[in-house]
C-alpha cells in the first residue's frame, strides 16, 4: 500500500505526463490516501480530464476535486453561438435522441433538460456538452423515463466486476426503490467503483444511482 508521500507524488508526475492536460495551477494534497485537488483550469473539458487523470492512479480511496474553470477570453463565446454549437452536437451524438434534449446558456453555463431512455444518456449528454469549448459549467436535469428496472440488475453489476476485475464482487451491495439504484459496499479500487456505477447507469429504467462504495 502507497503512503500518502508516495501517493502524492504519483498524482504530481500523472498531471505532468498527461499532454492533454494544463495542470500549472492546480496542486494535489493526500491524506488518508484521499487526493484533493485545488486551483483552477480554463475549460469543463479541462477539468474532466484533471479527474481521469487522478483516477488512472493507483493507490487513492476517493478524489475530491476543488477546482474552477476560469476561461480565458480568447476561448470566451457568445451565449447564441455555443448554443447552437450544443444543439448541433446533441443532434449529432450517436446513442442519443433526437430532439429529445435542450439547453439552456447564460454566461457559459449549461442546463440541459428533457428526458431520455436509458441513465447513460444522460450521462452522455453531460460528458459532452462538458467538453465543448466556451463551457464553463453544467447542470444536468436531464430526467430518465421510469421502466421497471431489470430484477437481475445485482448480478448484472456482479458479472461485469467480474469480467474486469481480477478480483470477486462479492462486497458490492445492490438496493433498488422506484428506478434509483444504491450501491453499498467495498471495492478493491477505484475502477471497479466506475464499472459497478458504469452498469447501473446502462440498466434500463434506472434514474439515479446513489454511490455509497467504499475503496479497500
Amino acid at each position: 500500500m502507497k503512503t500518502d508521500q508516495e501517493l502524492k507524488h504519483d498524482v504530481d508526475q500523472e498531471l505532468l505526463w498527461d499532454p492533454a492536460l494544463d495542470a500549472r495551477n492546480v496542486t494535489a494534497t493526500v491524506l488518508n490516501r484521499i487526493v484533493t485537488l485545488e486551483g483552477s483550469v480554463n475549460s469543463c473539458a479541462q477539468k474532466l480530464a484533471l479527474q481521469k487523470a487522478v483516477q488512472r492512479v493507483a493507490g487513492s480511496r476517493a478524489v475530491v476535486l476543488d477546482v474552477v474553470v476560469r476561461a480565458p477570453s480568447p476561448l470566451r463565446h457568445s451565449d447564441e453561438d455555443l448554443a447552437a454549437a450544443i444543439v448541433s452536437a446533441l443532434q449529432w451524438q450517436e446513442g442519443l435522441p433526437r430532439d429529445a434534449i435542450r439547453a439552456v446558456v447564460e454566461h457559459g453555463c449549461v442546463t440541459l433538460t428533457g428526458e431520455v431512455e436509458y441513465g447513460f444518456q444522460r450521462q452522455m449528454a453531460e460528458t459532452l456538452v462538458t467538453r465543448m469549448r466556451g463551457v464553463v459549467g453544467v447542470a444536468n436535469q436531464i430526467e430518465v423515463r421510469a421502466n421497471p428496472v431489470a430484477a437481475d440488475i445485482s448480478k448484472q453489476i456482479a458479472d461485469a466486476l467480474q469480467r474486469r476485475s481480477r478480483h470477486k464482487s462479492e462486497g458490492v451491495s445492490v438496493d433498488v426503490r422506484d428506478g434509483v439504484v444504491r450501491l453499498t459496499g467495498v471495492v478493491d479500487s477505484l475502477l471497479d467503483k466506475r464499472v459497478a456505477c458504469g452498469v447501473a447507469w446502462g440498466t434500463k429504467g434506472v434514474r439515479w444511482v446513489v454511490d455509497q462504495l467504499t475503496v479497500a
